[in-house]
């Protein structure tokens, strides 16, 4: 088994594509601050998940590599929040994105805290 049929790499991957595909709609002053912020942080959820599987052996390392993915998708609701405040989604579009955002955060907290099931 590989980080790839992992279902939180599978939805931080589905949510980062969600997300480039709606930034690819947000203004051009926006391109080198919140479009590359929200796309960088999206992409680092999956980044990190892929990243903390092939450390899995070592627990620390896996620990922190997931704790790291974590944090990359709490960024990505800060900038959700700006996207909505900046009026570049919709309110209904948001909450749908910040329902998935939260589930790949308790699919990443049932893996922090069960690292055993997965080494």
């Amino acid at each position: 088994m590989g980080f790839r049929s992992l279902k939180v790499y599978q939805k931080a991957f589905d949510l980062a594509m969600e997300i480039f595909e709606i930034s690819k709609t947000f203004p051009k002053e926006e391109t080198y601050s919140l479009t590359v912020q929200i796309r960088r942080s999206s992409r680092s959820v999956a980044i990190n998940v892929s990243e903390s599987y092939r450390k899995r052996t070592y627990p620390k390392h896996f620990y922190s590599k997931l704790t790291d993915a974590d944090a990359e998708n709490s960024e990505t609701l800060g900038w959700l929040e700006f996207a909505e405040a900046c009026g570049y989604i919709s309110k209904k579009t948001k909450l749908q994105l910040e329902e998935k955002n939260s589930e790949i955060g308790k699919l990443l907290n049932y893996m922090m805290n069960n690292l055993d099931k997965f080494s």
